[in-house]
């Protein structure tokens, strides 16, 4: 566990702006610490770091909530405006696995924000020192990335359709209904990569998705680990999937797929059985509807749920009760994530972890790490992975993978 002391006296001020831009990205000034958790146009960015908390094990939900409640005790907040991502925020980003190390929360000295028509601007100060209006335009140009050259990660696709076939034979001879496993890529750069260049090229192309930038991990996720607000929780599970050139019609391929329904199922009965003893009520579909994105065509349901009154439950308490869910993990949860450490051989770090931001009350917004990568200097190491059933076949799953790829590749290289 790693904390960094914070400075003594701190207020946090959040006044209304008028943002001289159309884009939350543009404000941010230069490649270091980029944070973001944008869509649509909508949500919050930051940079600078006030204070910061590392931790990992499977303790990692509930000491990063200590600290962050701790943190806010001592504040001194004034919000002018009382609206979601407004007064005293954290960026979030943690492991998928109890044995990875990673796991971060990040404090930010400026974070600006926007939902709807209106925009706000959250300033840190310590002790008697007064707020001072900051410039909102970015001091450094953003990078390109240039020439990107692809190198095998710790599962080549190989290892991976292997990986796959294995976990089909598992599941035929019974006991394990479904497993998400991955794979990782390396793109290398000529130069150190600026995340303002992917977050912008993945806002621009998949502007549904959110757009996320926390600690180095940089993606685009389609899917909502859990949202709470006001008592009320919501989530967007994704399983079951078809990309371009996989059938005529993907809708309806989809809605017809008995596999993609049983892995859908699936993911729905997980997150809904861990959930539903902190709610009241619990509004699941009947039957998943279709999200449709540039790459890949997704089962989508919508959940919502009412908190109990009096719960305690936090944000980041309700994602240690639901985390992994059988979209990224699988059923039964122990042996699936046993079986994907087991076949993958790797470490996922943050991949398929949660990621998102929290606010003072315990709420806020936490997706799931998809369709990212993580950067370190020149080198991005990207991951995809697919949900595996018993009658999943080991090379439509390798170009499921490769699908899922195409939008942080397109990113890096700019594709518009």
């Amino acid at each position: 566990m790693t904390i960094a002391p914070l400075p003594a006296g701190l207020r946090v001020r959040t006044r209304a702006v008028d943002l001289p831009t159309d884009g939350l990205l543009d404000l941010l000034p230069d490649s270091s610490g980029v944070l973001s958790w944008v869509r649509e146009g909508d949500g919050i960015v930051g940079w600078g770091e006030i204070a910061r908390f590392e931790t990992a094990g499977p303790d990692r939900f509930a000491e990063a909530d200590t600290w962050w409640r701790g943190v806010v005790a001592g504040l001194d907040v004034h919000d002018e405006l009382g609206l979601p991502g407004t007064g005293a925020v954290a960026f979030a980003s943690l492991t998928f696995a109890d044995s990875s190390a990673g796991s971060v929360l990040v404090v930010p000295r400026v974070v600006v924000g926007r939902r709807g028509d209106r925009a706000w601007i959250t300033e840190f100060s310590s002790g008697d020192r007064p707020v001072r209006p900051r410039s909102l335009h970015a001091v450094t140009p953003v990078r390109r990335t240039g020439s990107v050259r692809y190198a095998d990660g710790d599962l080549p696709v190989d290892g991976y359709r292997r990986a796959v076939a294995e976990a089909v034979r598992r599941m035929q001879a019974g006991g394990l209904g479904k497993a998400a496993v991955a794979h990782d890529l390396l793109a290398i750069a000529d130069e150190p990569l600026d995340a303002r260049f992917l977050l912008a090229g993945l806002a621009r192309r998949y502007p549904t998705c959110w757009s996320f930038a926390v600690d180095g991990l940089v993606g685009a996720t389609p899917e909502l680990l859990l949202r709470l607000r006001d008592g009320v929780v919501e989530s967007r599970v994704l399983a079951g999937t078809i990309w371009p050139g996989a059938g005529t019609d993907p809708a309806t391929a989809l809605l017809d797929s008995g596999k993609d329904q049983r892995e859908h199922a699936y993911a729905i009965d997980s997150l809904t059985q861990t959930l539903r003893p902190f709610c009241s009520t619990l509004e699941v579909p009947a039957e998943p509807s279709i999200l449709a994105l540039r790459n890949v065509w997704h089962l989508a349901s919508d959940v919502r749920g009412t908190l109990r009154e009096g719960s305690p439950a936090s944000l980041l308490r309700l994602a240690e009760a639901v985390h992994p869910t059988a979209a990224v993990g699988g059923t039964p949860t122990r042996a699936a994530v046993d079986l994907i450490a087991e076949l993958e051989g790797m470490d996922r770090g943050r991949y398929a972890g949660p990621v998102g931001w929290l606010d003072a009350e315990g709420g806020g917004e936490l997706g799931i790490a998809l369709r990212c990568a993580e950067l370190d200097g020149p080198v991005a190491r990207l991951f995809a992975g697919c949900g595996i059933v018993a009658d999943s076949d080991p090379d439509t799953e390798v170009r499921e993978a490769e699908a899922k790829l195409v939008p942080i590749r397109d990113a890096l290289e700019g594709v518009l």
